[in-house]
């Protein structure tokens, strides 16, 4: 079909690549005219038909395996900034299905996700948002290979958002800020809980701070959110004091903010700062706290002063206001006294 092992000149590498581009140009021609007369299935086949018979660069692609399609897809991810954390997930949670739907990914279809993901549900008797986190994960592989020209159509086009009840999220009361505080059993602690419930910085980001990150100052410190970008936000005066308090009582020189309380005085990981939150949490019997929750009361905080979202939007790192709404709960109190006032 193509002239590659007549041409070696620099001219007819141009011509080939001249050739190739014409080439891909007709196939998809041709699988445009004929989508609105064939079924998916029918256009898949005709796709893979055309592709191996015309077009010769496809001959590499089809030697790909699935494995090697997640991790085309997961260093994709990390270019764009995606934490371990959050590459981790997506490769479970993606290996998961490929063992379960044993298809070539070219092959697979809506209604093997559509069954996997049932089936699921049922083994794992797990929520609605759990299941609907894993279609977003599964959705966001198969764009990619839509994207990415491997695949014709994503199979998740026809399987929407699962509808989910939206609880009202509880946010941490003044007086249970007030008993954390109180029963904190090293200065770290207190440090660590007023610092995250007066900036809403993620804990991910909390961990990362370094000593010199803080201008106690100007009462603020940069931060680096997902993807790393930089943002700067803004602390108390009682988290200036209480980090002030915690930092003078440490006899380390390691440059983190937060380490443990032993040597060697490690830097404090994520789940270190989780752990110690929740068991102090369980201790006062207060209901499910833990670092995120300080996050979203920060938010409802903010917004329930008047502070305009779009300046929330911009504390919290988020790069979609809709994210922010999510986080931003109308205090329940505040809504009746507006009833009262405008209503009543």
């Amino acid at each position: 079909m193509f002239i590659k092992n007549k041409v070696k000149t620099g001219v007819g590498c141009w011509y080939i690549r001249k050739e190739c581009m014409n080439m891909q140009e007709k196939l998809v021609k041709i699988l445009n005219e004929m989508a609105e007369y064939l079924s998916i299935a029918q256009m898949k086949k005709l796709q893979e038909v055309l592709l191996e018979n015309l077009d010769e660069s496809h001959e590499e692609k089809t030697e790909i395996s699935n494995t090697e399609y997640l991790q085309l897809y997961l260093d994709a991810k990390k270019i764009e900034g995606c934490s371990e954390r959050t590459l981790q997930y997506y490769r479970v949670t993606i290996e998961k299905l490929l063992l379960r739907v044993v298809s070539p990914i070219r092959k697979i279809t809506t209604e093997e996700i559509r069954s996997y993901l049932s089936e699921y549900q049922n083994i794992n008797n797990c929520s609605k948002v759990t299941v609907d986190n894993i279609r977003r994960n599964i959705s966001s592989f198969f764009s990619w290979l839509e994207e990415e020209d491997y695949i014709l159509k994503s199979p998740m086009r026809r399987i929407h958002k699962i509808k989910t009840k939206q609880p009202v999220k509880e946010i941490i009361s003044d007086e249970a800020i007030e008993r954390l505080r109180d029963n904190c059993a090293h200065p770290r602690d207190r440090a660590m809980i007023d610092l995250l419930y007066s900036t809403g910085i993620r804990v991910g980001e909390l961990v990362h701070l370094n000593r010199d990150d803080i201008d106690f100052e100007a009462r603020e410190c940069v931060v680096y959110g997902k993807g790393d970008k930089e943002r700067r936000v803004y602390f108390d005066a009682k988290a200036k004091l209480h980090m002030k308090e915690y930092l003078e009582s440490r006899k380390d020189d390691n440059p983190a903010l937060f380490v443990t309380l032993d040597s060697p005085y490690d830097r404090l990981k994520i789940s270190g700062v989780e752990i110690r939150i929740r068991e102090l949490g369980r201790r006062l019997h207060l209901t499910k706290i833990h670092p995120h929750k300080f996050r979203r009361t920060m938010a409802t905080r903010a917004i329930d002063k008047g502070m305009p979202i779009e300046q929330v939007q911009k504390i919290l790192g988020h790069s979609q206001i809709d994210t922010t709404m999510q986080y931003a709960i109308v205090n329940q109190g505040n809504v009746k006294a507006s009833h009262q006032r405008y209503i009543a």
